[in-house]
């Protein structure tokens, strides 16, 4: 049985870059177009209380081939093109659940 997978990735740029990103992400379709692939299961950016640099994606898949997939879409083009935009840093910490 395969177990959903769930990443965190923390972006982080300079004023105001982050939520900049995440806005055009969620405004250009994107966002919507991520969640009705198959074995999408969440995707949702979050904003650290105490630190205004950073945004933070809570992603969520059924399985690793589903991520695959994922990263072969042209949306992952798209995405790679706004963080360099937007000159962000990435971090992320990968989750399974427990069988």
């Amino acid at each position: 049985m395969n177990s959903n997978i769930t990443i965190h990735i923390f972006y982080t740029g300079r004023e105001g870059s982050a939520r900049a990103f995440a806005q055009e992400m969620t405004e250009s379709g994107l966002v919507d177009r991520i969640r009705a692939e198959e074995g999408n299961l969440g995707y949702a950016y979050y904003y650290p209380a105490e630190d205004p640099e950073t945004v933070l994606l809570i992603d969520r898949w059924r399985s690793q081939e589903a991520i695959d997939a994922h990263h072969k879409s042209e949306m992952m083009t798209a995405i790679a093109e706004l963080r360099k935009k937007y000159h962000l840093k990435m971090r992320v910490e990968r989750f399974r659940d427990a069988d």
